[in-house]
């Protein structure tokens, strides 16, 4: 008969244990053994012979022993089993059950465990290879704590030697891959699964991670493309002469170049894992039972690890819409910078950062862009920052459909690209608009990747809707060996930095004795929009929300780049600001910048506002000249006072 999985435990057919033929992990005491039928109090593993005509099946209740620190061998419909499994749960310790009533050759198992056991009935406990007998004989040697002590060594030198890494890293993205060779530094064993499931469309890719292969890096790359043709047109007011029909862009081009240098990372990262000494295998990890693993490759070949420790870092995957033709037709951020053709007139669906930057740079490119925007841009920023960028866009030719949700695409010509219809809905349900496009790009949110690993066989907590990790403020799940970071994580930043720190702050943590853990406030971002937005703490409507608006004082102006007033565009368009606490010597607790290099600004104002920068400070500080992040030395104007903000000059 099949495996059956319970919230708490892991249920497991014993041919998945130990079948025939299976690669397994290194075990103590499972061949070439002698028969000893031991009982409960003299407290040993059990051994058999392999002159023994049961040998098979001793052989696999033996795995199943070895590989657990509890081992539960029960009865879905015995009470007791219950009993003794409620009792491991009230201890928050993870446990292995075989419901014999439930498995092939689960009487034959039965008969060979009283032989071994010489318990008469289900359960039969064995902690830390110790056997420990059945419910009554369980239940006294918790009230002993026996069990609790069991626990604490660990399982001895014994259990120790039976694991195959002392850290398992399921992801290979920039935290994962950051917390495995930190690992490796203080001589641990470590392991780093990574398999990327190809999109809808076949789109896969090397190791890395989204932001090396279909994220930050190629987005800036391309954010920079556009850049440069935006500084084409200033030229000409600097002296530079060319012939308008002579300038074109080649998406081609720049792709290649774009995935060349990706895949000069991806093959940097294995180097350096195998100059670490970390294993790395191509694989889906999936967990089986605790501290258990399998890996399966393209090829569908599995094989199964055991590890002391394991690391969550598989990160988030871009949603779709749900409607007829998304994933037949639309492509995602996952597809689109190894898009080997130009995806010519485009809609991108969505208000997110990703929306926002891929429409900008596909904007700056030359392509006519249109964004449909199902309520507000970039939720969870400062919405006036939000706003602003939406107002510029448009001014550089984005168009926008607000309010309005595609619930059907149709593919009108093959091609590369092809020609598609959407239709879409207004969110009052009152309204139905069509549109033709070559392209159709959704970036409408993204999924954690935590469902399909087996979690629940380990009894992992995640948050069903959003499949999010809880965890400690130590990145430890409800299940005391096993971590997570990254973009898993509920409440956390979604951020390739903040992963990078946590894992390493975990590994030095877990393997150097050090306390420090990842402060996950007042963490720079920017959004690398047209104009670019670098923010850092509270948006303002944060702010007046947690203090107050009587405890607030926010300081702001427009400001124009000096490199902008020759060519005489955009002025009045880039924007700084901040968010003071009145109450707290009106320390500095939002900082946000519109603008050229908003990055570049906000990381260096980032340090100073972790070091508790107050408006005092600010004002202290002599400002470089003529650049813009001088602004932030001379803010003089309340958003209170209501006085004029604009720019003539710079």
């Amino acid at each position: 008969m099949g495996s059956a999985v319970r919230k708490g435990k892991a249920v497991l057919p014993a041919e998945q244990a130990a079948r025939p033929g299976r690669e397994q992990p290194p075990r103590a005491a499972t061949e070439d053994y002698h028969h000893e039928a031991q009982n409960a109090n003299n407290g040993q593993a059990i051994t058999a012979s392999c002159k023994n005509k049961d040998t098979d099946l001793q052989f696999k209740i033996q795995a199943y022993i070895d590989k657990n620190t509890v081992m539960i061998f029960s009865n879905t419909a015995c009470s007791l089993s219950a009993k003794v499994k409620e009792l491991f749960k009230s201890m928050s310790v993870p446990y292995c059950s075989l419901e014999l009533d439930q498995t092939e050759d689960g009487q034959k198992l039965q008969d060979v465990l009283y032989e071994l056991t010489m318990e008469t009935s289900v359960p039969i406990v064995f902690v830390q290879q110790k056997q420990i007998g059945d419910y009554e004989k369980t239940l006294k040697a918790h009230k002993e704590g026996k069990i609790q002590k069991l626990l604490e060594t660990k399982g001895h030198d014994h259990m120790q030697d039976s694991y195959d890494y002392d850290l398992i890293v399921i992801g290979g993205g920039s935290g994962g891959l950051a917390a495995s060779k930190e690992a490796a530094k203080y001589g641990k064993k470590v392991m780093v699964l990574d398999y990327v499931t190809p999109t809808p469309q076949g789109t896969r890719w090397g190791l890395g991670g989204t932001c090396v292969n279909v994220g930050c890096i190629p987005k800036k790359l391309m954010h920079q493309a556009a850049l440069l043709g935006q500084a084409l047109q200033d030229s000409r007011k600097f002296g530079w002469q060319f012939e308008e029909k002579a300038v074109k862009h080649s998406w081609e081009t720049m792709t290649e170049a774009v995935q060349n240098y990706i895949g000069s990372l991806n093959w940097g990262y294995r180097v350096s894992l195998r100059e670490k000494k970390v294993t790395y295998e191509n694989a889906f990890g999936e967990f089986v039972a605790p501290h258990t693993i399998k890996a399966t490759n393209n090829k569908g070949k599995e094989k199964f690890y055991t590890a002391e420790k394991f690391l969550i870092a598989t990160g988030e995957r871009p949603r779709y819409l749900g409607v007829p033709g998304d994933k037949e037709y639309c492509i995602t951020s996952d597809d689109l910078f190894s898009l080997p053709y130009c995806p010519g007139k485009t809609l991108v669906v969505g208000a997110s950062y990703v929306a926002l930057e891929c429409a900008g740079f596909l904007a700056g490119l030359g392509l006519d862009v249109t964004v449909m925007v199902r309520s507000i841009l970039l939720r969870g920023f400062d919405q006036e920052m939000a706003n602003k960028i939406g107002e510029h866009m448009e001014e550089h030719g984005v168009k926008f459909i607000k309010e309005f949700v595609p619930i059907k695409v149709e593919q009108i010509e093959e091609g590369t690209p092809g020609k598609l219809k959407v239709i879409a809905q207004s969110t009052d349900g009152r309204e139905i608009i069509e549109g033709e496009y070559n392209t159709v790009l959704l970036a409408v949110g993204r999924d954690a990747c935590t469902r399909t690993i087996g979690l629940d066989k380990v009894g992992v907590k995640i948050n069903e809707r959003s499949g999010k990790i809880p965890v400690s403020d130590e990145e430890q799940t409800n299940v005391p060996y096993i971590y997570a970071i990254g973009d898993v994580l509920e409440g956390k930043l979604e951020l390739t930095p903040v992963a990078i720190q946590a894992g390493r702050l975990l590994a030095q943590r877990l393997y150097a004795g050090a306390a420090l853990k990842c402060d996950y406030v007042n963490v720079p971002t920017t959004v690398f929009t047209p104009l670019e937005y670098g923010a850092c703490g509270f948006s303002e409507e944060t702010a007046l929300e947690k203090f107050g608006e009587e405890n607030i004082e926010v300081y702001h102006s427009y400001f124009w780049p000096l490199e902008w007033t020759v060519p005489s565009r955009d002025n009045n368009k880039c924007y700084a600001k901040i968010i003071c606490n009145i109450q707290d010597n009106e320390r500095v607790i939002g900082f946000h910048v519109l603008g050229p290099n908003a990055g570049e600004v906000t990381q260096g104002f980032s340090a100073a506002i972790k070091c508790g920068l107050t408006k005092a400070q600010l004002d202290n500080t002599i400002g470089i000249h003529p650049v813009c992040a001088e602004i932030f030395t001379t803010l003089s104007v309340t958003k209170r006072s209501g006085g004029n903000i604009l720019q003539s000059g710079c």
